[in-house]
């Protein structure tokens, strides 16, 4: 096989309508409605056949594909991801999802031997980040702690900044050092855009590093890194820029890159600090800087995905109109779906007057269930209305475990649920593939999956073995990609 490069302009793509025209060009099953995009995304065919390509090509001739042709591909798509966050391309690496972007991060940082340092973080962390700040905690010895900010929602963002600062304070009152903070774009649970910019801007001004959890970001909202100026920042590639999965980019800016001395797992390029005989890798000499070559090559895995990240941004140029057509069709979808998603189901969306929460491309929906009067009552949790069918608090998580099967198993489907604060809540997606009918759809079927909750169905379940490990207190089931 000659040479390739499907990134050099030459391909051409025709402007895709949004909606059904879209849907042809993925991959789901004609059965299969894909309302759940926000968790793993998806990618069209296109890139799925821009990847084998890049496949087939290694395994004609694997060590001149991996040794010599594969840093040039790599290059080229860090390049089209660099331009597209605004920042130069040597700031910018691939890992393989923003979790490990996050690991990266934290497991680099040299904490104060005086065990002062804190990592100030909000209550709507991504699950796996907190148990990494959690085991961070507990590796060190408690030489670096954790302290909370509890985030109950709706919120307005002057509120979130606000908690923030009484945080910073907080820390240093008690003679801690604030030393860095973790914060989403857009968190996941719930689906709800972040005032990041400000606390970026905060920890800017009170000296803390700012680690930005974009896993969200890229693809899904407008962003500037130049303009933003985070000290760390990581965003998943594969959940809304139509790239394989896994795929995230860790965005180092050149005053921080001395402090991320190693990728994980360390390879080949770690520089130790004691200097020691030369470790041959294979790889020719190149002029790329340490913290770009320290990430090139991370053990031999199929990193074909990182390859067509730039031909994903051409095809979401040319396919779909460009970032902006792109975002102005999916929030407009979203606000409008999720409203008649609610109206259906005689509900309401989580949002607050300056309409903050839903200036992104995921809306959180109300269902119909309530806890029975007997629970323990939320203390501002609104009353149910009349519609609402009970559930008591014991069956919690096992409503919720019944309905994500039965979404799957029943409707084709999956809808990310989940229960805060006495309450059940919807997530939904709305993406370039979808279109109003879709949330109509949702609209009906999650209201008869409440009428069927409401039946308890879920007790008479031939789900035994999840039921008994809700039973004893695995909450987590379904959280892991949220």
């Amino acid at each position: 096989m000659g040479e390739v490069s499907l990134n050099n302009g030459n391909a051409k793509y025709e402007r895709i309508p949004f909606g059904s025209e879209m849907l042809k060009q993925f991959l789901f099953d004609p059965a299969y409605k894909n309302l759940n995009h926000g968790s793993f995304g998806a990618f069209p065919r296109v890139i799925r056949d821009a990847q084998r390509v890049f496949q087939d090509e290694c395994e004609s001739s694997p060590d001149e594909f991996i040794f010599y042709k594969y840093p040039k591909f790599l290059d080229e798509s860090r390049a089209a991801a660099a331009k597209l966050l605004d920042v130069p391309v040597d700031t910018v690496v691939f890992v393989s999802n923003a979790t490990l972007g996050v690991n990266t991060v934290l497991r680099n940082i040299q904490w104060h031997e005086d065990g002062r340092d804190e990592v100030i973080y909000f209550s709507t962390i991504y699950g796996a980040c907190g148990k990494t700040v959690t085991y961070l905690c507990e590796s060190t010895r408690n030489l670096v702690q954790a302290r909370t900010v509890t985030l109950n929602y709706p919120l307005s963002d002057a509120s979130v900044l606000e908690g923030f600062k009484k945080a910073i304070t907080a820390s240093r009152a008690d003679r801690k050092v604030p030393r860095l903070a973790i914060f989403d774009t857009i968190s996941s649970v719930p689906g709800i855009r972040m005032p990041f910019e400000g606390l970026v801007k905060i920890c800017a001004e009170e000296g803390i590093l700012s680690l930005v959890d974009a896993a969200h970001g890229i693809g899904q909202i407008p962003l500037s890194l130049s303009t933003l100026q985070p000290d760390f920042f990581v965003t998943n590639l594969h959940k809304w820029l139509f790239v394989p999965r896994g795929c995230a980019l860790l965005y180092v800016p050149f005053k921080n890159q001395a402090l991320m001395r190693s990728s994980l797992p360390t390879s080949h390029s770690f520089t130790p600090l004691v200097k020691g005989p030369r470790s041959l890798n294979g790889f020719p000499p190149n002029t790329k800087t340490g913290f770009v070559n320290n990430f090139e090559f991370v053990g031999t895995i199929d990193n074909s995905n990182y390859l067509v990240a730039a031909e994903a941004i051409k095809w979401r140029q040319e396919a779909c109109g460009g970032e902006e057509a792109i975002h102005d069709y999916c929030t407009k979808l979203v606000k409008e779906g999720g409203k008649l998603v609610a109206d259906i189901l005689g509900t309401k969306i989580l949002d607050y007057e300056e309409h903050g929460l839903t200036d992104c491309f995921m809306i959180n929906v109300l269902l119909p269930l309530a806890l029975t009067p007997t629970s323990a009552a939320v203390p501002d949790a609104d009353k149910p209305a009349a519609h609402f069918h009970t559930v008591k608090e014991e069956h919690s998580f096992l409503v919720r475990h019944w309905a994500h099967r039965t979404l799957v198993d029943d409707y084709k489907t999956y809808i990310f649920l989940y229960f805060s604060r006495g309450q059940w809540w919807a997530r939904l997606s709305a993406q370039v593939y979808l279109e109003m009918s879709d949330f109509e759809w949702a609209g009906r079927t999650l209201k008869e999956i409440c009428e069927r909750v409401g039946k308890e169905e879920f007790l008479v379940s031939s789900l035994d073995k999840e039921v008994e490990a809700l039973e004893k207190g695995v909450e987590g089931v379904g959280l892991a990609e949220a």
